[in-house]
């Protein structure tokens, strides 16, 4: 992502302005939209590890009614 710098608009709007090499402005977005964006969009990370991210709740989840489970046997035995 392109380093952006903040600005005001005429209308007290928050903007962020992306710069060419040149200096001149490549693109200028309102703030509120830019972010909206940035949060909608997925990392790399993000998106590698979702393949391994529902294999790891899966585990988490049977651990836990394991867990749940032998509890229950336990408390019965008493």
């Amino acid at each position: 992502m392109a380093k952006r710098t903040t600005h005001r608009s005429s209308s007290g709007k928050k903007l962020y302005a992306v710069r060419a090499a040149d200096g001149s402005f490549k693109d200028i977005q309102q703030y509120e939209n830019a972010h909206r964006a940035d949060l909608a969009a997925k990392s790399k990370a993000e998106k590698a590890g979702k393949k391994t991210g529902k294999k790891k709740a899966a585990k988490k989840a049977a651990k836990k009614a394991g867990k749940k489970a032998g509890k229950k046997k336990a408390s019965k035995k008493k």
